[in-house]
């Protein structure tokens, strides 16, 4: 990986707060999330329909996640992503678009960024799910060439067998849940 510094002066912006930090149930020191306790929805839910998800639960999965530049600040406080960058197919519910913003057009760092993205909501949602992760159309000098090789199996499964680029994803990912959000996953 490069020293180059692609963005030293970033704008950084005040994280919003945690829509769901915990259930409402939950008991506040318990080793358990529901403590074996039943909601009434809970009891009377037995459909075999799969739950469904919105944007921001996308978000809390994807908002903590560190610049690979500026691994002190989240996604988040760099604006790169925000909840309404996340789009569900209104014909296809599963199948979800995540745009972000690189912070400079030339950002060399923004395969790393959709690359964190996309390999933290491989690893938090079901399969199911179909996520397509795009640059936010006119933020970066190559953003054709990015979006495709951002949204290509092969591409995606080579990058992560690189040690050297999975060892900087995965300290991207090991922020995730952490920091301002007054939650912790």
């Amino acid at each position: 990986m490069s020293s180059e510094i692609f963005n030293p002066n970033p704008t950084i912006f005040a994280p919003s707060k945690a829509k769901k930090a915990a259930h409402a149930y939950a008991k506040p020191h318990s080793l358990w999330l529901d403590d074996g306790e039943q909601t009434e929805d809970e009891e009377y839910d037995q459909s075999d329909e799969p739950e469904g998800i919105d944007q921001d639960e996308i978000f809390e999965l994807i908002r903590s996640i560190s610049d690979p530049e500026h691994r002190s600040m989240s996604l988040e406080q760099l604006a790169v992503v925000s909840a309404p960058q996340i789009t569900f197919d209104p014909k296809y519910p599963d199948r979800i678009t995540v745009e972000f913003t690189p912070t400079v057009p030339h950002c060399g760092m923004s395969t790393f960024i959709g690359l964190s993205i996309r390999v933290r909501l491989l690893r938090s949602l079901p399969q199911r799910f179909k996520v397509d992760i795009k640059v936010k159309p006119g933020s970066h000098q190559s953003e054709h060439a990015l979006n495709k090789q951002l949204n290509d199996k092969e591409r995606v499964a080579a990058a992560l067998e690189n040690p050297a680029l999975l060892e900087v994803l995965e300290q991207c990912l090991s922020t995730v849940g952490e920091g301002e959000h007054g939650h912790e996953h």
